[in-house]
């Protein structure tokens, strides 16, 4: 939801991603990827963002719930990921 209303004050304005995501300061691909719902701004991005487009950076995230965001994945450590390794290790050793 928050990617298409990007979009939308964007396009309301006539202005390319490539324009915005200069005026922001932003990569074009990072910014592009908030428009597409694939990346995770921060609210010093959006907040950016919205300057840009002259609108209330509320208007972005209204009304938005917990249960709308993306089911998140699991995050490993290296830590994890050598134990977990060496586990399999012992577990195939004769």
């Amino acid at each position: 939801m928050l990617g298409g209303r990007v979009r939308d004050a964007r396009v309301a304005l006539a202005l390319s991603q490539e324009e915005t995501a200069h005026l922001a300061g932003m990569n074009v691909s990072n910014y592009g990827k908030i428009e597409r719902g694939m990346g995770n701004p921060s609210l010093h991005t959006i907040v950016r963002i919205a300057a840009v487009l002259g609108v209330d950076p509320g208007g972005f995230v209204s009304e938005l719930r917990g249960d709308q965001l993306p089911e998140r994945r699991a995050v490993y450590t290296a830590a994890d990921y050598v134990r977990e390794r060496e586990r399999e290790r012992e577990a195939r050793r004769p």
